[in-house]
């Protein structure tokens, strides 16, 4: 989620985009509409209310991030689907990637997101193709790189969304662009909830317009109003620390737990925790004793935002004329709570399914002959691939493969397929079964760098031999585009093998080809100075990188341990012995941080050497054997 300037935001206000950005945001809009309109299948006479469904825009769940498929100057693009952004955004690393023309005639753009003001740019592409139908001379906002993991380049935002109404069917995989023909001021909308047995539920949104395009409305947090935003490009749904505080919860609230940390545009990071809630209401729809997450010290124009797990979990049609927005409950729990495995993976904070209040019977729905639910069902192989990636995000793991098992048959010699039904099969804990099919993805695409990398994690969970690792990681190496943003997942996965000089390679690829303010760029740095901690070389280099992610980064226990080994390593006994105790003060259960504090302590004489190392030995009985190997010793 994220709101954009033409100059700079006034203090404590809103930030609204300038004048040339509305006019780019219009003009796109308009021309988007008029290709759209015309691939849509003919419309009714006007008179009744008819709903005319534009082409499906697919879109493949990436755990909690809906990708679309497009095409940036003729090469293929991943973009994550964000109904909660003002407008289309590429990162700087994209520009690069894809030979897009920076725009320079227009200065001092700034976007807000969750992690604050950051500087922007626009960049323009030759063509952008989305649905197969190419639109030339489209200028993106270049700002940010929160989307490392995802692997996609940008964002796909309002200006994109709202050319109509739009429906979100991300259980099924598609968002769906509707048009509306004939009278249908006060019609229920909510086409595909006719029968009695699927009511809907439906709320005013705010109204929406170029300068202020997202989707707001009104919920009910514990009997307090709260104003809510819609935003798809949020994996996790998430309150701002000042509404949870309002609904009479804090973070040292009875029974609140660590939820984790929340990275988005800007450069700052948000600390989270998960709390019960006696009452979340969202129209008809209640959850009561809702676990929710909160954390964010503030959102733009909103206390909640509503994220792409709640967006899983239930059907949506924003009904823009209308000013309403209609949505159906899919099953399973509304809101993820799971949290980062680096910052709390200790929490065991479970999701839980929601308690839906009593919801209206069906009203009656559009007359819509050519929308029937029949329509909706899977028909070739790639709509079974997408539904079968939903399951997955949702942890619905059976009829997960059993859809992606059913695009296999109709579609073999898809190496995604099998990527995608193997990382299922990981997520339900059959990993032999992952082998074999992310192997398979492999031999039917070699260069696919996902796959590769899938499969070597993989195997280092296993325990398996570096010489059955690096092979893949070494070709994901050479697949993988230079300035690509999975060169940090590359560079960790040589450092869990031990390949210290590959792994520092990755870091130095993605370091160099990012901004230094950059949000990632004090993990990234870290990583870095980790690494050569562990193999020993370069040390004080190591301490520049670690001294910038502790003063730039999140107060982090990683960090700290990062920098309390190269100290320990540097013979600089009492500074390891201050950073250990800051790492332990954040996370008190770091083997790591409690050894490498014992033996800093043991260096200096000091008596409280032995209860460290054996508090070390208790929670990792190897860590000796461990640390030992890097050739650190009492």
């Amino acid at each position: 989620m994220w709101a954009a300037a033409g100059q700079p935001a006034p203090p404590g206000g809103a930030i609204v985009p300038g004048r040339k950005i509305e006019g780019i945001v219009r003009a796109l809009r308009i021309r988007l509409w008029l290709v759209l309109a015309a691939l849509a299948a003919p419309g009714a006479q006007a008179g009744e209310c008819h709903i005319v469904r534009l082409p499906d825009i697919a879109v493949t769940m990436k755990g909690l991030v809906p990708i679309v498929h497009a095409q940036l100057n003729g090469a293929d693009a991943e973009f994550i689907a964000d109904s909660g952004a003002f407008f289309s955004l590429v990162t700087p690393a994209a520009v690069q990637r894809y030979q897009l023309r920076m725009d320079a005639s227009f200065q001092g753009l700034a976007i807000e997101g969750i992690g604050g003001l950051e500087r922007a740019q626009l960049a323009e592409a030759r063509t952008f193709s989305l649905l197969g139908v190419p639109w030339h001379n489209v200028q993106f906002v270049v700002a940010g790189s929160g989307f490392t993991d995802s692997g996609a380049v940008g964002l796909l935002g309002q200006n994109v969304f709202r050319v109509a109404d739009v429906e979100y069917d991300l259980a099924n995989g598609v968002i769906r662009l509707v048009e509306l023909k004939g009278d249908c001021k006060h019609m229920p909308l909510a086409y595909w909830a006719s029968a009695a047995d699927k009511p809907y539920s439906v709320i005013d949104i705010e109204f929406a317009t170029a300068a202020s395009p997202h989707t707001r409305a009104a919920a009910m947090l514990n009997g307090t109003r709260i104003e809510v935003m819609f935003d798809s490009g949020a994996a996790l749904s998430m309150l701002t620390l000042r509404a949870a505080e309002r609904a009479g919860m804090s973070p040292r609230s009875a029974g609140v737990t660590p939820g984790g940390t929340w990275r988005g545009l800007g450069h700052g990071v948000a600390t989270t925790w998960i709390g019960r809630f006696a009452s979340f209401k969202l129209g008809d729809e209640e959850i009561r004793n809702a676990p929710l997450r909160f954390g964010a010290d503030s959102l733009v124009g909103a206390d909640m935002l509503i994220g792409a797990d709640f967006f899983l979990s239930h059907r949506i049609y924003v009904a823009n004329g209308q000013h309403k927005l209609y949505f159906t409950y899919n099953g399973g729990p509304a809101f993820n709570l799971e949290t980062t495995r680096q910052e709390s993976a200790d929490a065991g904070v479970s999701p839980r399914a929601p308690v839906p209040a009593a919801t209206p019977g069906a009203a009656p729905a559009a007359q819509a002959s050519d929308m029937t639910a029949r329509l909706d069902e899977p028909t070739d192989a790639a709509a079974f691939a997408r539904r079968g990636t939903a399951s997955a995000a949702r942890r619905e793991y059976a009829p997960a493969i059993a859809d992606l098992t059913r695009a296999i048959e109709l579609d073999p010699a898809q190496a995604e397929f099998f990527y995608q039904r193997g990382r299922a099969y990981d997520l339900d804990g059959q990993t032999d079964k992952a082998l074999e099919d992310i192997s398979q993805a492999i031999k039917l695409k070699p260069d696919d760098v996902g796959a590769l990398m899938a499969r070597a994690e993989l195997h280092a969970r296993r325990n398996d031999p570096p010489g059955t690792i690096n092979p893949d990681l070494d070709a994901a190496d050479r697949a993988a585009p230079k300035a690509g943003e999975m060169r940090l997942s590359l560079g960790n996965l040589y450092q869990r093998v031990r390949n210290y000089p590959a792994a520092i390679a990755q870091y130095d690829d993605w370091i160099d080809s990012h901004r230094g303010d950059d949000v990632g760029m004090p993990r990234a740095r870290d990583a870095r100075c980790r690494a050569r901690a562990l193999e020993g070389q370069d040390l004080e280099r190591a301490l520049e990188d670690c001294n910038f992610a502790v003063r730039r980064g999140q107060k982090t226990a990683g960090f700290f341990d990062s920098r309390g080994l190269v100290y320990l390593r540097l013979g600089k006994y009492d500074k390891a012995i201050a950073d250990y105790d800051s790492a332990l003060a954040l996370s008190p259960q770091i083997a790591w941080s409690l050894y490498g504090r014992g033996l800093a302590e043991r260096h200096l004489g000091q008596p409280a050497a032995q209860a460290d190392i054996a508090a070390a030995k208790a929670l990792y009985p190897k860590i000796a054997e461990e640390t030992a190997s890097h050739g650190i010793v009492p």
